[in-house]
């Protein structure tokens, strides 16, 4: 993804920075999604894996990015920690 684009980008829901998901945190997040327990902010399974993602600075939410385009939906942000 263009530095200067992430840069620019925030969470849509909490406005915190976000920055490119790592390779050991995708992977984790790739379990849980095989194990059909992530689930998307509006409560839908994420039944696909990741290749690769944007998530909050804080590691709260995550998005996707599908096909070099990051999906910024707030109904389709994956929360990783309990509300």
């Amino acid at each position: 993804m263009d530095p200067k684009l992430l840069e620019i980008m925030c969470c849509p829901i909490t406005r915190a920075a976000l920055q490119q998901i790592d390779a050991v945190m995708l992977e984790k997040v790739n379990a849980r999604i095989q194990d059909g327990t992530l689930r998307y902010k509006d409560n839908t399974v994420v039944d696909a894996a990741l290749s690769e993602g944007l998530i909050t600075q804080d590691g709260k939410m995550l998005y996707r990015i599908d096909d070099d385009i990051p999906i910024m939906l707030p109904e389709k942000a994956i929360p990783l920690q309990a509300e």
